[in-house]
C-alpha cells in the first residue's frame, strides 16, 4: 500500500489492524485515537491531518510508520 499525505488512517487500519496500537508509537498525541472521539476522527483524518494535530511533518509520520509495517513482518 502506498502511503501519502492524502491517505486515511482508516484506510491504514483496515490493511493493518494491529497499527491501531503501534502508532502511539510514532507520536503520543496518538493515543487519543483509542478514545470513542478518535475512533470517529480516525474515519476522516489523512496523514496531512495528522500532520496538523501532531506538529510532525508529514513525511516523518509517512516514514514511522512504513517503519512499524517493515518491522512488523
Amino acid at each position: 500500500m502506498e502511503i501519502t499525505k492524502e491517505t486515511k488512517l482508516a484506510n491504514l487500519i483496515a490493511q493493518y489492524p494491529w497499527l491501531k496500537e503501534e502508532i502511539v508509537k510514532v507520536n503520543e498525541k496518538f493515543k487519543m485515537l483509542n478514545s470513542p472521539i478518535g475512533k470517529i476522527m480516525m474515519g476522516k483524518a489523512t496523514i496531512a491531518e495528522m500532520s496538523k494535530k501532531s506538529g510532525m511533518e508529514a513525511e516523518d509520520i509517512i516514514g514511522r510508520i512504513m517503519e512499524l509495517i517493515e518491522n512488523h513482518k
